[in-house]
């Protein structure tokens, strides 16, 4: 049979159109679909911008808003957060808060005074962290025999008056009865940073001068009569660290040698639990003072935005669990409980001995008559 030259040409031509066809349709495919994805997110607008939100905080919180999860939550809320720390004392006297949208000192007083200064209609507080002793067994076992340690539900409790009675006297380590464990020729006496420039030493200084006055100071007659006192528990220790991670650190690293008793945030001590970098040991303890105050992270809104991470940092839940994973308690005490329990750590549920610091000008006329022996 005679092949038919017109019925290759043919079907080569049907099946080149065909390719094309089909070439064609998938483009078209795909087109769409991009056109469909990109109207869909916006109606073939550029996606809308996160506003940038400016505060200025307490250091002790710079991890906290620098952690990208904390990032993510504000801005599937349309925020930016961007931050610079400072001290709570600095923020409150030095700082210059114009170019600010929010002010988040470290401490309830300090926010205070922003919150009348800046005539601020409201203030939010969204996690605190008591005031501890971070220290060691062998400590703990000595100052039980002095009665200084005692024993609280399911915790154990610093009592800050028989503490004051051995510190007036002068007395050392080495003159504890029955101490071969650490028999230091210095004397007993908490670490703390310098209170010139730390919110931790203030908040030393609120519950010192508490038991020491038998009562909040609210005079400047109660001022006068508990700054001998108190003054020596800074004066004797000699040098002091400027930041809160300092003696931290070195209670970290070089043990009981150097810092049998510490003054820390328990925050600090329960974000180092939840990181599992083996840094807490177990001869390390905590100890409550009895009293204690509450470093209360207060936020100020200066500006409408800031208004809003307040109110996110109150109530958001996502932002609740992070902050608990950072070692705070927060305004939903759920989420440190379970942060807690996840870790196996003991830490009082509720603490019932807690006073509340001096004023703000009252804090500060103490801490400036302190400085100027130093």
């Amino acid at each position: 049979m005679t092949k038919d030259p017109f019925s290759d040409k043919w079907s080569s031509k049907r099946w080149t159109v065909k390719r094309t066809l089909g070439i064609g349709l998938a483009v078209a495919l795909l087109v769409g679909v991009a056109a469909a994805i990109y109207f869909g997110q916006g109606g073939g607008e550029e996606p809308a911008r996160l506003q940038t939100v400016r505060g200025v905080i307490g250091s002790e919180k710079l991890a906290f808003f620098a952690d990208q999860r904390v990032q993510d939550v504000f801005a599937k809320h349309g925020l930016k957060v961007e931050v610079d720390p400072a001290g709570s004392r600095q923020i409150a006297t030095a700082t210059d808060l114009t170019s600010y949208d929010f002010a988040f000192p470290s401490s309830a007083p300090a926010a205070e005074k922003i919150q009348r200064d800046r005539k601020a209609a409201r203030t939010y507080a969204p996690f605190s962290s008591p005031m501890v002793i971070a220290t060691f067994d062998p400590i703990v076992d000595l100052l039980t025999k002095a009665g200084v340690v005692n024993s609280g539900p399911g915790y154990q409790t610093f009592d800050v008056q028989a503490y004051l009675d051995l510190a007036a006297k002068g007395t050392r380590w080495d003159q504890l009865p029955g101490n071969s464990s650490y028999a230091a020729r210095k004397n007993l006496l908490v670490t703390t940073t310098d209170p010139r420039d730390s919110n931790s030493a203030a908040m030393y200084l609120a519950i010192t001068s508490f038991v020491a006055n038998g009562g909040v100071v609210s005079s400047q007659e109660a001022e006068a009569k508990v700054l001998p006192a108190v003054s020596k528990l800074f004066l004797d220790q000699g040098y002091t660290q400027s930041s809160t991670e300092g003696p931290f650190e070195d209670y970290l690293s070089a043990g009981m040698g150097k810092t049998p008793l510490v003054l820390a945030y328990e925050a600090q001590f329960v974000d180092r639990v939840v990181r599992g970098d083996s840094t807490i040991r177990p001869d390390m303890k905590l100890l409550y003072p009895a009293p204690t105050v509450l470093s209360k992270h207060t936020l100020v809104p200066l500006r409408e935005p800031g208004d809003r991470v307040g109110q996110l940092l109150t109530s958001d839940a996502e932002l609740g669990r992070l902050a608990a994973t950072f070692g705070f308690r927060t305004a939903d005490p759920r989420h440190f409980t379970d942060v807690v329990k996840e870790k196996n750590l003991t830490v009082p549920q509720t603490i019932v001995d807690v006073v509340e610091p001096p004023a703000h000008e009252t804090l500060e006329r103490m801490l400036e008559a302190i400085a100027k022996q130093y």
